[in-house]
């Protein structure tokens, strides 16, 4: 084996291999370390984090791929699951805005300010307001709601498509949602966001994997980066039903394959790559196997990133702030190739105290289908992408006079390059849409040790649900060790 292969000195046997390092799969990997288990954790790129890390570029630019949001619900389990020094980072973002042809708003994104500002600026009477609130708080994924968002807007707005406009086009941004989805998928995810607004960790993507990876280390986590997992091995038990094995890993650098055994596999993969692309054909039955197939694939997005020239600085604009020159709000409009929806999170020098010299950035985020980019050419890809710079820094020019002067870096993201960095199915940045929750849940039942957590059934996408969805998971595992 060559001697830089991140392979080397492997061990031969972990109780529990972690295959991916998104928020669950780096969760449950420390997770299972606090109980005592030996873990491996393998992540085929050279960076942690998944979608939730950072690059940097020239100029001293450091860009957050995802940091543009979550619920208060982080620092509680950011304390139980991380550290404390973790959790004392998470802040408040308090200035969100919504600027588009039917309404200009400021608020804190938080029930009290919603509350107020449905009430006195869409004059909707207090009474519909609180009742809708109430409904939310008590949203549960076992009741089994089968309303879509559309009907559960339609119940309590009636007709005020400029109200759910409001409520929706966020948590559209966050993690996919619909109108035509199931209601539950919007409403926990929204009631999360309303119960104290909308959270970043103050240091960066950077710190955090950092103090992540400092903690899975003291905790006796082996790590290995750049290395692919292709298969999870199995054996067939005494009862006729498969059981992880192992794993196959190959090392992207040198391409060199060994075997790892293990008791149990926790993939943060996408759940049909996971059943349908890990596991050799014919290991889990096939009427499940055919029900993984007809999971569908959420939809994905593109980022613009800017850097803001060291010296310069931008005014304060918003910390997010949501614009489109659509006249109505539309599912369908907002993940189009040709879009006017997107979503400016800016960072201002206050998200990197730590830094010696001030530095402003501006991420653009427009929802997108992978279908729409995945066939382009060459050409009309580059294209596409210069096209939705332009259509960016033209956006921007409104709130940002001059804007194009100050940024000496700007490249553009596409659900291609979430494919290409992160290996998700379809280039998807929110997984599977909801029936997606039912494969992960059942996938033990299928193959015994084998467990997943990751983006499934929208409820469980984004920082918060992915870092407690891979909580759930490791408990599982953990009592299924004993």
């Amino acid at each position: 084996m060559h001697a830089n292969n991140p392979l080397n000195g492997i061990r031969k046997f972990y109780d529990a291999v972690v295959v991916g390092s998104g928020l669950a799969g780096l969760t449950g990997a420390n997770y299972l370390a606090k109980a005592g288990h030996s873990v491996l954790l393998l992540e085929h790129h050279y960076q942690l984090g998944g979608l939730a890390t950072f690059f940097r570029r020239p100029g001293g630019h450091i860009f957050d791929i995802s940091l543009h949001g979550f619920p208060h619900g982080m620092i509680k389990s950011c304390r139980k699951y991380w550290t404390k020094e973790i959790a004392d980072s998470i802040r408040q973002l308090k200035d969100i805005r919504f600027i588009n042809p039917e309404f200009d708003v400021r608020t804190t994104f938080d029930r009290e300010d919603f509350t107020r500002i449905l009430i006195e600026k869409f004059r909707v009477p207090a009474e519909r307001v609180h009742a809708f609130f109430a409904h939310l708080a008590q949203m549960n994924y076992y009741d089994r709601d089968s309303r879509t968002t559309r009907e559960l807007f339609e119940e309590f707005f009636p007709g005020r498509t400029d109200v759910w406009r409001l409520l929706l086009e966020p948590i559209a941004y966050a993690n996919g949602s619909t109108l035509d989805e199931p209601a539950i998928t919007y409403g926990i995810v929204f009631s999360n966001f309303m119960s104290r607004g909308v959270y970043i960790f103050q240091g960066g993507t950077d710190l955090l994997i950092q103090k992540m990876t400092e903690e899975l280390r003291k905790n006796g986590v082996d790590i290995r980066r750049s290395c692919l997992v292709e298969k999870i091995l199995t054996e067939t038990g005494a009862d006729g039903v498969p059981a992880v094995r192992g794993v196959r890993v190959r090392d992207v650098r040198f391409g060199e394959t060994v075997e790892i055994a293990c008791r149990s596999v926790l993939s943060n993969a996408n759940i049909r790559d996971t059943v349908e692309n890990l596991l050799d054909a014919g290991t889990v039955p096939a009427d499940f196997l055919a029900e993984s197939e007809t999971v569908r694939v959420n939809t994905s997005s593109c980022q613009v990133y800017m850097g803001v020239r060291e010296g310069e600085s931008i005014p304060h604009i918003g910390d997010l702030v949501f614009t489109s020159a659509a006249p109505k709000f539309s599912s369908e409009e907002l993940v189009d190739l040709h879009t006017t929806s997107r979503t400016y999170s800016v960072y201002y020098p206050d998200t990197r105290p730590q830094r010696e010299k001030p530095h402003y950035a501006i991420v653009t985020s427009i929802n997108q289908k992978f279908s729409s980019w995945e066939n382009l050419s060459d050409a009309d890809y580059a294209a596409e992408k210069n096209r939705i710079i332009e259509e960016s820094f033209a956006g921007l020019e409104k709130y940002v006079p001059g804007i194009r002067g100050k940024v000496d870096w700007v490249e553009a993201a596409t659900p291609r390059t979430v494919r290409r960095y992160v290996r998700h199915r379809d280039g998807t940045s929110f997984g599977t849409k909801f029936e997606g929750l039912k494969i992960s849940m059942e996938l033990p039942e299928k193959v015994r040790g084998l467990y997943h957590a990751g983006s499934v059934g929208i409820i469980m996408s984004g920082w918060l649900g992915t870092i407690n969805y891979g909580v759930i998971t490791a408990n599982k595992m953990a009592l299924a060790m004993k």
